[in-house]
């Protein structure tokens, strides 16, 4: 088992300072911890290098902005802490996590404009998310959560905030002996997993969720990339839950995720395909390149 992620050896960039890991911190009344004013990145790192790097800081960035977190720093100096950080690890292949939130000051309740922003990434060692699923197709549960409409909440950022659903309805999935959880939109549409996109196939075309009310992801946006250069046709749309039995593939995509395929949602199941197998092996040499 590995160690808990407050004690480990290493080093954790914190505001243009690499800060031993045990020794990064924040105070009790830090405002991101009470009113989930915070925003991330999760970016892995394939032979020493990270793989769209710059599209994640980028994201980062206006995902900043969504929340009303001014983040203090450019994308030339987050590429560059990034990159310190990847040296100082040690590690080849890592998952990094960069932060930044409202920390303490003087605000405490709702608003925090007055407290500062600050920033923190740290990388370490992280394999495959579903363990044995990316050979075998993970089992999915149907959360009872559902992605929320656009006018409550800025939904297309990548926001702590947003994921408190999410933790809610993986515990379930697990507590169910399933790897994750299949959410639906407001509108009771297919949306997403709860920290990846997923993708089906139908006779010989892929078909995804539109991405209208969540993130659309940054590996999302490559898979799609990737079939369309195969000539596969890609229809984004609105998916009805009713379509999973006429569906014949199934696969979830993310940084953490990667091209992971799938085998069961609910009572549904599927095939884990030839295409499926292509696309997660051609993604695999992609981000090695």
């Amino acid at each position: 088992m590995s160690a808990a992620y407050d004690d480990r050896d290493g080093a954790i960039w914190m505001d243009g300072e690499m800060v031993n890991w045990r020794d990064a911190k924040v105070h009790i009344l830090t405002h991101a911890m009470h009113y989930g004013s915070s925003v991330f990145e999760g970016e892995r790192a394939y032979n020493g290098k990270i793989f769209k790097s710059k599209e994640h800081s980028e994201r980062l960035l206006k995902s900043g902005e969504y929340m009303d977190i001014p983040i203090p720093y450019t994308i030339e100096e987050i590429e560059a802490a990034k990159t310190e950080v990847i040296a100082a690890s040690g590690l080849q292949d890592a998952y990094v996590r960069a932060i930044c939130w409202r920390g303490s000051g003087e605000d405490m309740g709702v608003a925090s404009s007055r407290n500062p922003v600050k920033m923190a990434i740290a990388a370490w060692e992280w394999g495959a998310y579903y363990g044995d699923a990316k050979m075998q197709g993970a089992k999915l549960d149907i959360a009872k959560w559902k992605r929320p409409s656009p006018e409550t909440i800025p939904c297309f950022a990548k926001a702590a905030g947003l994921y408190m659903i999410c933790s809610m309805s993986k515990h379930a999935a697990e507590a169910k002996g399933c790897s994750d959880a299949m959410m639906l939109d407001y509108r009771g549409y297919v949306a997403e997993a709860t920290g990846a996109n997923i993708f089906f196939v139908k006779d010989g075309e892929v078909h995804t969720p539109d991405p209208d009310c969540f993130l659309n992801g940054i590996t999302r946006q490559t898979v799609i990339d990737m079939l369309q250069e195969r000539g596969i046709k890609v229809n984004v749309r609105h998916i009805d839950p009713d379509e999973l039995s006429s569906f014949e593939q199934c696969w979830l995509t993310g940084t953490a995720a990667e091209v992971t395929p799938v085998g069961q949602i609910g009572d549904y199941t599927f095939e884990v395909g030839a295409l499926v197998r292509e696309i997660a092996e051609s993604y695999e040499k992609l981000v090695r390149q």
